[in-house]
């Protein structure tokens, strides 16, 4: 492992050889956080290709059986406003990647709303339900409101859907926003005040085509969104070789 600072938060970089590795480490990983919490636990779930296979990871025999499935509740970081059966859904994703496999209770899933609801309200509701699970509406130093974050990064720097140059990156008080522009279409997002309130957060990275931006955020360039993160914690990237060469 090799430990960098970024522009605000020690960022630990563990290099895999490969993206099936990239899967089988972060999969260990995330059973180790949950492991050790002794209650419920929290996970905020990324979309993407990368992180789908540490899904499919956690379902396989070696996993499967050893995965405390019935204390870990699942959020999104981000989605698009489409309904869950569509094909560029992020909850579609997991469910078919991991969660309709699991035995998962169905009250552990908060997928964010997308239907009956407009944006703005998709995004109000989302809120709610997690300072339901919270137990508060302020965020406490000592009481994350993830116990663990998976991130994607994107090729311009972006994270969730914390976009470079949208008015989102400069929300201070909302924990989930609508983001309506800079993609083709219409997301939610989780805030930074709440993906800082996590008790870990690792970055997913696979490819070569991302090794500049993960050079960069690493760096602490921080006009790049992933970069701007001030977590409590640390930063844990799970890179393969062909994302972390120099």
């Amino acid at each position: 492992m090799n430990r960098r600072k970024t522009s605000q938060a020690v960022a630990t970089l563990l290099v895999t050889e490969d993206p099936a590795a990239l899967a089988r480490e972060a999969a260990d990983q995330l059973l180790a956080w949950t492991i050790e919490v002794p209650g419920l636990v929290r996970v905020a779930l990324s979309g993407g290709s990368t992180p789908r296979r540490t899904y499919q990871e956690l379902v396989r025999p070696r996993m499967i059986d050893r995965f405390p499935w019935q204390k870990v509740h699942w959020f999104w970081g981000d989605e698009r406003f489409v309904p869950p059966g569509h094909s560029e859904s992020n909850y579609r994703m997991a469910r078919e990647a991991m969660l309709d496999a699991a035995p998962i209770p169905p009250g552990n899933i908060h997928p964010i709303p997308t239907v009956g609801v407009d944006a703005d309200e998709a995004a109000l509701r989302y809120e709610a339900e997690l300072k339901d699970a919270y137990g508060g509406s302020t965020l406490r130093r000592n009481q994350p409101l993830f116990d663990v974050c998976l991130l994607g990064l994107g090729d311009d720097g972006h994270t969730a859907s914390l976009i470079p140059g949208d008015a989102v990156l400069s929300e201070q008080h909302r924990w989930v926003a609508v983001v309506a522009h800079g993609r083709p279409e219409i997301r939610i997002t989780l805030t930074y005040p709440a993906i800082n309130a996590s008790r870990h957060i690792a970055f997913l990275v696979s490819g070569k085509d991302k090794r500049a931006i993960l050079r960069d955020v690493l760096a602490g360039d921080d006009s790049k969104p992933a970069a701007r993160l001030s977590p409590k914690g640390n930063i844990l990237f799970i890179a393969d070789r062909a994302a972390a060469r120099e």
